[in-house]
């Protein structure tokens, strides 16, 4: 009896063993990554039939899609640009194991060329503008100050200054509302301030 019990407990033991290697498996097998709102599930060669979902952080099934990966391994792409930016969940279930990996989703951000020249101008007085521009990240903006009617320049100069300036420009003789001014960094951005 005692022998029969040893034998029925050592079953046990490698049956557990069995079922915990052939988790850590699919775990070896699959990998799931995100990069901002784009996530890819890696699922590699010989691991058979598998279902792929997506979960919100809550564990509802956003998404799912059966695969069968035979000698290659596949890359399974997930667009979130439609969802808000978070954890999410992928699981992996084949007909006998199951893996879930977290993955969270951030936005982009924009390179500092894709993002708009900080300028604002004001009216201090009859003859009297002043223009402020912030956040350089190189110095060097020209300012061109333009009749509104002709285009014709009335005055162009060069600002060096590395993170920004402010200036009040003395307009003798012109009112503000008859000029515009049209500032343009190093990178190229461009803004035209009217008054």
């Amino acid at each position: 009896m005692k022998t029969l019990f040893t034998f029925a407990l050592a079953g046990l033991l490698a049956t557990s063993t069995l079922a915990a290697n052939s988790n850590e498996d699919l775990l070896a097998d699959t990998d799931a990554r995100a990069k901002f709102k784009k996530v890819n599930i890696l699922i590699n060669e010989g691991v058979g039939k598998a279902k792929v979902a997506i979960l919100d952080d809550e564990g509802k099934v956003l998404h799912q899609r059966k695969v069968n990966v035979g000698d290659e391994k596949v890359i399974v792409p997930y667009d979130l640009n439609n969802m808000p930016c978070g954890e999410y969940q992928v699981k992996i279930t084949t007909e006998d194991e199951e893996v879930i990996y977290k993955v969270e989703t951030f936005d982009r951000k924009p390179e500092i060329g894709e993002l708009p020249l900080m300028a604002y101008g004001k009216i201090v007085d009859d003859e009297t503008v002043n223009i402020a521009v912030i956040g350089l990240t190189e110095p060097g903006v020209e300012v061109t100050i333009r009749y509104a009617d002709s285009n014709k320049i009335i005055h162009s100069e060069t600002i060096n200054h590395p993170d920004g300036f402010r200036k009040d420009y003395k307009l003798e003789g012109v009112d503000p509302d008859d000029v515009y001014f049209q500032l343009t960094d190093n990178l190229g951005r461009t803004k035209t301030l009217y008054f």
